[in-house]
C-alpha cells in the first residue's frame, strides 16, 4: 500500500470485496461523518453480539462512544467498516498499545483489533475478510502484532483468528482468551487468503449461472428486440427456475409476455409474489441502465448481465458511464457480467439456462467456455454446435467490466460438470493473478486458451486494464509455463477442446498412423515431425481396406507398448459398381469405436476427406454424465484402463460430442453404447496433429507439475547486507524513478549474492589502456562500450588476446582509427576469461506481470529470432534446467557440432541466484548480466547492469479486492 500523510483520509485502503457467499461489499475507513449509520447499524447488533464485543450488556452507544468510534487519526487509531447499499454491516478497530497495554504512538509496534459483524451477516467471511484488510493497514502503519481478548464462548471470533493462518500465541487470563498474531504474512496465511478467494469468487460466478430465477428487464411488449428474444430463448431451452418479464411501460391489462408473469419493475415482482429474484438481464437502453440497477440492488437481486452497449467501447464518456455501472452494482453486493454482454448458458439438467442472444443453447457437455467478444462468441457456440460439441456453461462478458476471466478459471477449477476449460481474452487485466490460477487449475484440467488483440498494442475498447511493458511473446510463453494449451485462432481452440474432453491425455509422443490414403498418411507424418511428435511410419491399409480392417489395425495400434496415440485417415473408398457405397462413414465409425472399446485407453483421432457420415457418427451423443477414470491425476492410464471405461472428471474429460471440420453440417446422433467414446474427427491433418501436439505437451507439464521444483539456498548470500545496501542507494537517489548502479556499485550487489562480476577498467587514452592491461594482467581485451557498439563484436568493437603492450596500443590505435575518437566509444580494458559460449541473463519486474527471468544465446541472430526464454520468479531448478534448455540456440551448450559442452550445472545456478536477489528485493526491478561465458568448467560475467526503483505494488500479495473503478 501507498502511504500517504498520516492524518489525511487514506482513499487508498477502501476496496471491493466478494465475500463467503459470493456477494460484494465494501471495505472503506470510517470517518467522522458516519455517525449516524454507525449508531443504526448498532441497533441491529443482537445484544449477544454486543456482549461478545464489550464483555458486559452494552444496549447502545454513547456520545463519547460514538465519537471515539468515528474520529480516528489513521495511524494510531484506525476504524474499518464494511458497506451493502451505503450502510454497515460490519466495523473493525484497532488502537495501537504499547507493552504494558496503554495507548501509545510509534514506534510501538502491538495494537488492540476488536470486530463486531451484524448478525444477519455473520457466516458470510466478513470477518476473515476485514482482518486481511485491518492486518495490512496495520503493516503499513508500523505495526506487527496484534492482540485481541475473546470470551471463550465466541467461538466464531476464535476460529477467526485461529484459521488465519498467522503465527499466533493463545493464553487465557482473567477469564477471557488472550489472542496474539504476528501480522508477517506467511505461506500458511496466503494459502488460506487464496483458498477463501477461489471459494468466494467460483461462488459468485455459481450464483450467476444457476440462479433460481431470472428477471428479463426490458422485455418487449412486442415479439422481436434483445429482451424478448433472451425471454423466448429462456423458455426455449426449458429453463428450471421461476421467469419474470419486466417492463416499466406495460399496460394495466397485459399480465404475460409469451406466457411468463409480466411486471413494471423487479420491486413489483417482489411485493406481489414475495419471491426474490436472483438474477436479472438487463437489455434497457444505457441511459435507463442506473434506475434498473436501484430497482434490482435494493430487492435483493443477486447479479445483473448487462446487454447493453454505449459504455467505454464508444469513449471517455462511455468509460464513466461504465465506472459508475460498476460502482453502483456493487454497492448493492451484485456481480456484474458485461456490459455490452453477448449472454450466459448453464446447460446442467437442474438448471438448463439459455440467458443469451444464442437462438439455440448448446448441448449438455464437459467443456467450459468464456469469451470476450460477443462475435467470437456467437462463432463458437456455432462451430463447437456444427461439431457436435456440448458445453457445461457458457460466458460472454462483453466489457467484462467486473466478472472476468480470472473469475471463470476460479469456478472452472472445482466445478464437477466442467472437464476442459476453454478461453478466448483480448486482455488479461491481472496476468499475475490469470497465471497463479491457470497453474492451478491446469494441474487438474487443461486450460485453452486464445488470445485476441495480441498485437494492437493497447486494450481493446472498454477493457480496463493495467499497461504492461513484456512483449506478447513472453507472456504467451509464461503461461505455456503456468500449464495454459495456448493456441492462436478460434479454430484450433475448438479443434484442441474436442481432443481433451473426449479423449484421454497421452503419456507420450509415440504416434501411429494408420488409414486408407498413403498421401495422407505421409501429410500426417509429416505435420507430426513438424510439431516435434514421434510418429511411426504411416501404415497404409489400401483403398480396399474394409471397416474390418480399420478395426484390426487400430485395436492393433492401441494394443501395441510402443505407441502413445493413434491417428486414422479416411478416404471414401468404391464399391464393385464403381460408386461410393452407402453408410460408409457410419460403418466405419462403428468399427473405429469397437476397437476403442476394448483396448488400452489412448488418444484416438480421426482426418477424413469427404468421407459422408462419418464425423457425424463419430460425435454421435452418448450418455456425458461422469464416469469411472481410466487415468490417474497426471494423466497417464490407470492399471488395467481400457476403452470401455471412458475417462471423465477433472482433467480427463468424459466423453463429449466431436465433429468435423467448420464446413460441415450438424451432427446428427445415432444410437450407441453409453460407455462408447467419442472420437473426434479432423478435416485436415495438420488441425488433428496440432491439437494432438498440444495434449502431448500439456500432459508432459501435468507429470512434471506433479513433481514441482525447490528453490534452492545458497549459505553465502547476504540477504541483509543487500536489504541494507539498497536502501542507503535509494536514499542518494530520492524519487519514484529509480537509479540506474554505478558498475562498481552493481558489482558490490551482485557480490552479495555470489556472483562475481569481472573488473574493467577505463581506456579513455592508449597509455591508460596499457597501464589497465598491466595493472589486471595480460593477455587481455580491449573492447567499446559506446550504446551503439555495445555487445556488438560483429561490427569489430573488440580485440582478444592482447599479450603485450605492444598489442594493447595497437589495437587501440586500429579501433580509434576505424571507429572513431576514444570519447565516442568509450573502450574499457578487462582479463580474458576461458573461452565458451555467450550468453545473456536478464530479471526484470513489470508491475502487470511481476517478476520475469530471461535466458538467451548472445549475439545479433538471437535477437533479430527473439530466440529468448522466460519463467516467472521465483525460479526453482527445474525451472532454470528448462530455461536453459528452452531455447533454440541450446544445442550450443552441449557440444554442438564436436565443441565441447559446457558448465550447464554452473549456468543454472546463476539463474537461480539472480532469481533469489530479485525475489527478495523487489527494489532490484532490472538486471542485465550480458556476456556471461560459460565455459567446460565454470562461468564469468564480463558485464552487469543494476537498476533499482521503489518496488511496484504487489496486489497478489495484499489483501483480497476485486480491480478499482
Amino acid at each position: 500500500m501507498q502511504t500517504p500523510s498520516d492524518h489525511a483520509y487514506p482513499d487508498h485502503w477502501e476496496a471491493d470485496v466478494v465475500l463467503r457467499d459470493g456477494g460484494t461489499a465494501r471495505i472503506r475507513p470510517i470517518t467522522t461523518e458516519d455517525a449516524e449509520r454507525l449508531v443504526s447499524f448498532y441497533e441491529q447488533v443482537s445484544d449477544e453480539s454486543k456482549y461478545y464485543r464489550f464483555f458486559a450488556p452494552y444496549p447502545r452507544l454513547s456520545a463519547k462512544d460514538v465519537h471515539r468510534f468515528t474520529h480516528h487519526d489513521y495511524v494510531d487509531r484506525v476504524g474499518l467498516a464494511v458497506t451493502i447499499g451505503g450502510e454497515f454491516i460490519a466495523t473493525v478497530r484497532y488502537d495501537r498499545i504499547n507493552a504494558d497495554g496503554m495507548a501509545a504512538s510509534a514506534p510501538a509496534d502491538e495494537a488492540e483489533v476488536a470486530f463486531l459483524v451484524q448478525d444477519a451477516h455473520q457466516g458470510r467471511g466478513v470477518a476473515s475478510t476485514l482482518l486481511e484488510h485491518i492486518a495490512a493497514v496495520a503493516r503499513e502503519r508500523g505495526i506487527r502484532r496484534f492482540a485481541a481478548e475473546v470470551l471463550p464462548a465466541n467461538n466464531k471470533m476464535i476460529k477467526v483468528f485461529r484459521d488465519a493462518g498467522y503465527t499466533q500465541k493463545r493464553s487465557f487470563e482473567d477469564g477471557s482468551v488472550h489472542l496474539t498474531l504476528d501480522l508477517e504474512p506467511t505461506a500458511e496465511s496466503l494459502a488460506v487468503q487464496r483458498a477463501r478467494e477461489q471459494r468466494a469468487e467460483a461462488r459468485s460466478v455459481q450464483r450467476l449461472l444457476a440462479p433460481r430465477s431470472v428477471a428479463v428487464i426490458g422485455a418487449g411488449r412486442a415479439p422481436g428486440g434483445v429482451g424478448r428474444t433472451v425471454l423466448r430463448n429462456l423458455l426455449d431451452a426449458g429453463y428450471t427456475g421461476r421467469t419474470y418479464a419486466v417492463n416499466r411501460a406495460l399496460v394495466l391489462d397485459m399480465r404475460e409476455l409469451d406466457g411468463v408473469p409480466a411486471y413494471r419493475s423487479v420491486a413489483e415482482i417482489v411485493a406481489q409474489t414475495g419471491e426474490p429474484v436472483d438474477l436479472a438481464i438487463v437489455a434497457v437502453p444505457a441511459e435507463r441502465v442506473p434506475d434498473v440497477v436501484a430497482d434490482c440492488g435494493e430487492h435483493g437481486v443477486q447479479g445483473l448481465v448487462v446487454l447493453a452497449a454505449g459504455y467505454a467501447e464508444s469513449g471517455g464518456e462511455g468509460r464513466e458511464r461504465q465506472r459508475e455501472l460498476v460502482r453502483q452494482a456493487r454497492s448493492y453486493g451484485m456481480r456484474i457480467i458485461g456490459p455490452n454482454a453477448f449472454g450466459i448458458i448453464n446447460t446442467a439438467d437442474g438448471v438448463r439456462l439459455n440467458a443469451s442472444l444464442a437462438p439455440q443453447a448448446p448441448a449438455h457437455g464437459r467443456i467450459g467456455l468464456f469469451t470476450q467478444s460477443g462475435a467470437i462468441g456467437i462463432a463458437l457456440l456455432s462451430g463447437l454446435h456444427r461439431r457436435g460439441a456440448g458445453l457445461s456453461s457458457f460466458i460472454s462478458s462483453g466489457n467484462r467490466a467486473d466478472v472476468s476471466g480470472n473469475d471463470f478459471l476460479q469456478y472452472g477449477y472445482d466445478d464437477p460438470d466442467t472437464d476442459v476449460v476453454l478461453l478466448y481474452l483480448e486482455s488479461i487485466g491481472n496476468p499475475r493473478k490469470f497465471t497463479r490460477l491457470a497453474r492451478r487449475t491446469a494441474a487438474v484440467k487443461p486450460v485453452v486458451v486464445v488470445r485476441g488483440a495480441r498485437h494492437s498494442g493497447s486494450a481493446p475498447p472498454g477493457h480496463a486494464v493495467p499497461t504492461t511493458r513484456v512483449p506478447y511473446a513472453t507472456v504467451s510463453e509464461l503461461l505455456r509455463q503456468a500449464g495454459v494449451i495456448r493456441v492462436d485462432t478460434v479454430t484450433e481452440l475448438v479443434d484442441a477442446g474436442l481432443l481433451l474432453a473426449g479423449q484421454p491425455l497421452p503419456v507420450g509422443p509415440r504416434v501411429a498412423i494408420l488409414g486408407n490414403s498413403e498421401s495422407l498418411g505421409l501429410l500426417t507424418y509429416d505435420a507430426c515431425l513438424t510439431e516435434g511428435l514421434r510418429p511411426q511410419r504411416p501404415r497404409d491399409l489400401t483403398t480396399a481396406a474394409t471397416p474390418q480392417d480399420f478395426c484390426d489395425a487400430l485395436a492393433g495400434a492401441l494394443r501395441d507398448d510402443a505407441c502413445d496415440a493413434v491417428i486414422v485417415n479416411a478416404i471414401p473408398w468404391v464399391g464393385e459398381n464403381g460408386v461410393t457405397e452407402s453408410g460408409d462413414g457410419e460403418v466405419l465409425a462403428a468399427a473405429l469405436r469397437a476397437a476403442t472399446a476394448s483396448a488400452p485407453a489412448k488418444p484416438v483421432l480421426v482426418v477424413h476427406v469427404e468421407l459422408g457420415g462419418l464425423a457425424d457418427a463419430l460425435a454421435a451423443a452418448t450418455s456425458s454424465a461422469p464416469q469411472a477414470t481410466g487415468q490417474d491425476r497426471a494423466g497417464r492410464p490407470a492399471a488395467g484402463a481400457r476403452r470401455d471405461v471412458p475417462p471423465t472428471g477433472p482433467g480427463t474429460a468424459g466423453p463429449l460430442l466431436a465433429g468435423a471440420g467448420q464446413d460441415d453440417p450438424p451432427a446428427t446422433p445415432a444410437k450407441v453404447p453409453a460407455t462408447a467414446g467419442r472420437i473426434p474427427a479432423y478435416p485436415a491433418a495438420e488441425r488433428a496433429v496440432r491439437a494432438l501436439a498440444e495434449a502431448v505437451r500439456y500432459a508432459q507439464w501435468r507429470r512434471a507439475a506433479a513433481e514441482p521444483g525447490k528453490v534452492p539456498q545458497y549459505e553465502d548470500i547476504d540477504e541483509s547486507g543487500a536489504a541494507a545496501f539498497i536502501e542507503g542507494l535509494l536514499e542518494e537517489a530520492p524519487g519514484e524513478r529509480g537509479v540506474t548502479l554505478r558498475e562498481d556499485d552493481a558489482r558490490r550487489l551482485l557480490q552479495r549474492y555470489g556472483i562475481p562480476v569481472r573488473p574493467t577498467l577505463p581506456a579513455p587514452y592508449p597509455d591508460a589502456a596499457a597501464l589497465a592491461a598491466a595493472r589486471l594482467g595480460y593477455p587481455v581485451a580491449l573492447k567499446t562500450t559506446a550504446p551503439h557498439l555495445r555487445h556488438r563484436p560483429d561490427l569489430g568493437g573488440v580485440r582478444l588476446d592482447l599479450a603485450d603492450e605492444y598489442q594493447v596500443r595497437q589495437a587501440y590505435t586500429e579501433l580509434t582509427d576505424t571507429l572513431g575518437k576514444p570519447a565516442e566509444l568509450q573502450p574499457v580494458v578487462q582479463a580474458m576469461v576461458p573461452r565458451g559460449v555467450d550468453t545473456v541473463v536478464r530479471a526484470a519486474i513489470d508491475p502487470a506481470v511481476g517478476a520475469v527471468l530471461s535466458f538467451g544465446i548472445a549475439g545479433p541472430a538471437t535477437e533479430l529470432l527473439g530466440d529468448t526464454a522466460h519463467r516467472l520468479v521465483p525460479a526453482t531448478d527445474r525451472d532454470a534446467a528448462e530455461l536453459l534448455r528452452s531455447v533454440r540456440t541450446a544445442p550450443l551448450l552441449f557440444g554442438w557440432r564436436g565443441s565441447a559442452p559446457v558448465d550447464t550445472a554452473a549456468l543454472e545456478e546463476l539463474l537461480l541466484r539472480v532469481s533469489r536477489l530479485v525475489d527478495d528485493h523487489p527494489e532490484v526491478v532490472a538486471i542485465s548480466l550480458e556476456p556471461v561465458v560459460v565455459a567446460q568448467h565454470g562461468l564469468c560475467v564480463l558485464g552487469a547492469a543494476v537498476r533499482l526503483a521503489p518496488p511496484p505494488p504487489r496486489t497478489d500479495l495484499g489483501p483480497r479486492t476485486l480491480p478499482s473503478y
